[in-house]
C-alpha cells in the first residue's frame, strides 16, 4: 500500500483532494476480584477521501484499501461537492505539510504475552484487597498503536506513528451499608503516549496499595462539610475542571454553533477574544500537542497543520480559541493546529489535544501552608455543566480537610460547584513545577456522529477561594 499511488488513482477534476489512511489496533485486558473478563484485540482500517471544488468541501471514506475503492470515494466526494452552490469564498487552503512522527516508547515496551499481563494484574487486584472489606477489584489495561499516512494533490506527504497506554486500578470497600470506591486517580485518567513504562514505575505497588488504603478510610470518614472555603484540587482533578470549564468553552465551532443540538454552545463569545478576563492573573492555559509523553500529542492535526505552543489564556485574559482551519476563517479568530478526527470514517473538527494549565511556585506543603481552614480533593467521580458550559457541580472520589496549613482527617463524598468564569478568577495560588501531572481521557465526546477522541491535561495542584462545597452520595 502507497499512498502516492492510491493518490494517483483518483481521476475527479477537483482543485484539491487529500487522502488520509488510518490504522489502530487496540489490545484490552480486563480483570474483576483477579477473574478475567474479557481480553480483546481489535484493528480499524480504513480511509478518507476529501475534496474541494467551487470553494466546497466534501468527503467520502471508505474500507477499500485498493485504487478502484479509493476511486470511488473520491467519485462520490467530487459528485457531492459538484452539487453544492459554488461558494464566493473558497475553503482554509490545506498546507503540504512533511515528515513524520514517532511516539518515544521506553525499553520496556516488548511483546508481552497475555499470560504474563493477566498475572501482573491478577497480582493488582490481590495487592488491591488490602482487607476483607475491600469486596471489589479492578484492573484493566489498554493499549494501542495508530498510525496515520495523509497526502494531498498539493505536495502534503506526513506520516504519524503513535503509540497509546491506559490503565485503570479500583478497590470498592464495604461497611454494613456504606459502599466507597477509591481509583487510581480517576476512571481511567492514567493515559498517556508511550508503552510499559507508563505502568511499570517504580512506585507502581504503593500507588497500588494506598488505594486499597484509602477505599477503607473513605468507608469510614465523615461527609464532606457544606461551606464556602479554600478548594485545593489535585492534578487530577484540574483534569475534569479544564476539560469542562476551559477547554469545551473555547471551541470555535461550539462558539459559532454547530454544537448547539447536541453537546450545548458555549458562555464564551467572539468579541470576547483579547478582551475577557476568564481567569485570575496566575490563569496560564496552553494548547501543547508538543509534551512528550502527554497523550492527545502529534506532529500536525488530521488537516495538516503544525502542531506548536500556543497560550489560550495568558495572565487570565482569553487570547485564543481552540479553532481548526475553517472556523478560524469564519470567526475571524486565531485559533489553533486541532482539526482532529477519531478515526479514518470521520472528518477533522475542532477538538482539544493537551491542554495545560502552566504552575506557579512552591512545593505541595507550601501551597497549604496558609490555608487556615479548606478541603483538598483528589480523582473525579462525577460532572454535570450547563448547556453554555457555565454552571458546574463536579464530584471527587477523595478529599482530606485543611486545618491550620495542615492536611487532617479524610472525608468522603466530597463535592463543589460554581461558575465558570468566577471559578477561574478565584483562583489564588498554583503549585511549583514539582506539583504538575498531566493525566488524560480516551473519550471526550462530541460531533454528530459522535467522535470520541484522546485528550491530555497536565497541572499543578491549585487553590481556589470562596467555592462552595458540599458532602453527598
Amino acid at each position: 500500500m502507497n499512498p502516492a499511488d492510491l493518490l494517483t488513482a483518483i481521476d475527479v477534476p477537483a482543485d484539491w483532494v487529500g487522502l488520509r489512511l488510518v490504522r489502530e489496533t487496540t489490545n484490552s485486558h480486563h480483570l474483576r476480584d483477579g477473574h478475567p473478563q474479557g481480553h480483546g484485540r481489535e484493528t480499524t482500517w480504513g480511509a478518507m477521501v476529501e475534496v474541494s471544488v467551487q470553494g466546497n468541501l466534501s468527503y467520502c471514506a471508505t474500507p477499500q484499501i485498493t485504487p478502484a475503492g479509493i476511486r470511488q470515494a473520491a467519485t462520490l466526494a467530487y459528485d457531492q461537492a459538484k452539487s453544492l452552490t459554488p461558494r464566493t469564498h473558497a475553503i482554509a487552503d490545506r498546507p503540504p505539510a512533511r515528515g513524520h512522527y514517532l511516539t518515544q516508547v521506553g525499553q520496556s515496551q516488548r511483546n508481552i504475552s497475555t499470560k504474563e499481563l493477566t498475572e501482573l494484574l491478577v497480582k493488582v487486584c490481590q495487592t488491591l484487597k488490602v482487607s476483607d472489606e475491600i469486596v471489589c477489584t479492578k484492573a484493566s489495561l489498554a493499549s494501542t498503536e495508530s498510525e496515520t499516512w495523509f497526502v494531498s494533490t498539493n505536495g502534503a506527504d506526513w506520516y504519524q506513528q503513535t503509540h497509546y497506554i491506559s490503565n485503570h486500578f479500583a478497590a470498592t470497600a464495604q461497611v454494613g451499608t456504606e459502599v466507597q470506591t477509591r481509583s487510581d486517580h480517576g476512571m481511567l485518567a492514567r493515559c498517556y503516549q508511550g508503552g510499559l513504562e507508563w505502568l511499570l514505575t517504580d512506585d507502581l505497588w504503593e500507588r497500588v496499595q494506598r488505594i486499597g488504603e484509602q477505599a477503607l478510610e473513605l468507608v469510614r470518614a465523615e461527609n464532606c462539610p457544606e461551606m464556602r472555603t479554600y478548594l485545593v484540587l489535585a492534578p487530577d482533578q484540574m483534569l475534569l475542571q479544564i476539560h469542562e470549564s476551559v477547554g469545551h468553552p473555547l471551541e470555535l465551532d461550539r462558539i459559532l454553533g454547530d454544537e448547539r443540538n447536541y453537546a450545548g454552545w458555549s458562555f464564551v463569545q467572539l468579541s470576547d477574544f483579547g478582551h475577557l478576563q476568564y481567569g485570575s492573573p496566575l490563569m496560564n492555559i496552553t494548547f501543547d500537542p508538543t509534551v512528550p509523553g502527554e497523550f492527545a500529542s502529534y506532529a500536525v492535526d488530521d488537516t495538516g497543520v503544525r502542531a506548536q505552543r500556543e497560550y489560550l489564556i495568558k495572565n487570565g485574559i482569553l487570547v485564543r480559541g481552540l479553532g481548526s482551519l475553517e472556523s478560524q476563517m469564519r470567526s475571524g479568530v486565531p485559533g489553533v493546529a486541532c482539526g482532529r478526527a477519531c478515526s479514518w470514517n470521520r472528518p477533522p473538527i475542532d477538538r482539544m489535544a493537551n491542554l495545560n494549565l502552566e504552575p506557579g511556585t512552591g512545593t505541595f506543603e507550601e501551597v497549604i501552608r496558609d490555608i487556615e481552614q479548606g478541603i483538598y480533593m483528589e480523582s473525579n467521580r462525577s460532572w454535570s455543566i450547563d448547556d453554555y458550559r457555565r454552571k458546574f457541580q463536579f464530584g471527587c472520589e477523595y478529599a482530606r480537610l485543611i486545618e491550620n496549613g495542615q492536611l487532617t482527617k479524610t472525608l468522603k463524598n466530597p463535592n463543589y460547584r460554581g461558575v465558570s468564569s468566577e471559578f477561574w478568577r478565584n483562583l489564588v495560588r498554583l503549585g511549583g513545577a514539582e506539583t504538575w501531572e498531566m493525566y488524560g481521557s480516551p473519550y471526550c465526546g462530541k460531533g454528530e456522529p459522535n467522535q470520541a477522541i484522546r485528550v491530555g491535561h497536565g497541572s499543578p495542584v491549585a487553590v481556589f477561594a470562596n467555592v462552595e462545597v458540599f458532602g453527598g452520595g
